[in-house]
């Protein structure tokens, strides 16, 4: 079953196409980017059969954007099917479900509906899936399509701690509340990782660590999400590229007051021009926060401190909920890559069981591996996540 996967931003669009064989097996034919959608130019990468289309072109709207995709899927030279009718399935990331999809599931009239109603909770990202899911209407009608949210994982999460305590109306009338993100990566990474040390996650306590640009945490203990950082929004929990993850409130309303800034100016401060950007004036990537770190930068020097201490603290205190853990899973572009980031998270943590492995660590980068040492009571294991095949698993799953 060859099964396109679409992770549409609202401004880009993200896909692969699969061909899978089963649940558990899925060959990568292409995959690309999309990026710029509705400005004067955008860009379009293409990666096929180990070669690499890139182009700068103008592309108006979700739908002209996708059939560039399929035109590319086709075409004579880059192409990887002949006909589009190829394409059993269609599987669209989308970001927020809200209380009411606590699965994937088929996408029908009352499905979109639903998805509708909660971009309030997700403005940035909601509308761009549903452009997606109607462009594919419009060049595809008829192709069975599955939607899979980044929220659904977390929807084990006990009352205690999806609950904010603010006056209990609030949750009744508006559903405020954690919901946490980046549900597939968590979900994927903590079922192979513990698969990889020949762990069952189903009877084991996890704490993964999904580290890149957006970073969160969660605590998966037996299968199930317990705990996760990022909350009511992907703004709350750790430091992140632009982000300011945990704030106090008081810190909120105190700038808002002084600056005379309106909300919308407010929430592109704390999602756009806050976390890492912020500390060090402009620096966004992790590698270029640790070359300055490196030159005595002061800025950089806070910020990559920071980073790792926020993510230790979360570690710490993940554990401490779940009375334990056995795993401690690294993933994302900072947790696969920036080894220098992880020994900076996870030394001197020897009290909770987890001792470090410098030299494994150091040569691991981009795959998996262990990076604690054999007597280390928790096992550290950096895991490449894979979202785009959760969602083409659970679209095989729903389809077949």
């Amino acid at each position: 079953m060859k099964i396109l996967v679409l992770n549409c931003g609202s401004s880009s669009i993200k896909y692969q196409l699969l061909d899978m064989e089963n649940a558990n097996s899925a060959h990568l034919l292409a995959k690309g980017l999309l990026e710029r959608i509705g400005l004067e130019m955008g860009e379009f990468t293409h990666k096929y059969n180990g070669e690499k289309y890139y182009e700068q072109l103008p592309i108006p709207n979700h739908t002209e954007g996708i059939k560039l995709v399929l035109k590319a899927l086709v075409d004579p030279k880059m192409g990887v099917i002949k006909d589009l009718k190829e394409i059993n399935a269609v599987g669209h990331r989308v970001a927020h479900g809200g209380e009411k999809f606590s699965q994937s599931v088929r996408i029908d009239d009352n499905v979109i509906s639903m998805i509708k109603d909660l971009c309030d909770l997700a403005p940035l990202h909601n509308p761009g899936a549903l452009q997606g899911i109607a462009a594919m209407q419009e060049v595809l009608p008829g192709i069975p399509m599955a939607a899979v949210f980044d929220t659904s994982f977390h929807s084990t999460m006990p009352p205690e701690a999806y609950l904010y305590a603010l006056p209990y109306e609030y949750y009744e009338k508006y559903r405020v509340r954690r919901y946490g993100f980046h549900g597939t990566s968590h979900k994927f990474v903590a079922e192979k990782a513990a698969a990889f040390v020949d762990k069952d996650w189903n009877k084991s306590k996890i704490v993964t660590c999904h580290l890149g640009s957006g970073a969160s945490i969660a605590a998966v203990q037996y299968g199930k999400s317990v705990e996760t950082s990022m909350g009511f929004t992907p703004v709350e929990g750790l430091v992140m590229g632009s982000r300011t993850g945990d704030l106090d409130l008081g810190a909120f309303m105190y700038i808002m007051d002084k600056e005379g800034y309106n909300t919308k100016e407010m929430n592109t401060l704390v999602n756009k021009k806050s976390g890492l950007v912020g500390i060090t004036g402009g620096k966004q990537d992790m590698r270029d926060v640790r070359a300055g770190k490196e030159e005595g930068d002061e800025r950089c020097t806070y910020a990559f401190n920071m980073f790792s201490h926020r993510v230790k603290k979360y570690i710490g205190a993940y554990m401490a909920v779940m009375n334990g853990a056995d795993v401690v899973v690294m993933t994302g572009g900072i947790g696969e890559n920036a080894w220098f980031m992880r020994e900076a998270i996870l030394e001197d943590m020897e009290f909770l069981g987890i001792k470090l492995d410098h030299r494994a660590n150091k040569e691991l980068i981009g795959e998996a591996g262990i990076i604690s040492t054999p007597d280390s009571k928790v096992t550290v294991v950096v895991y490449p996540t894979d979202e785009e095949f959760v969602i083409a698993q659970d679209t095989f799953n729903l389809v077949k």
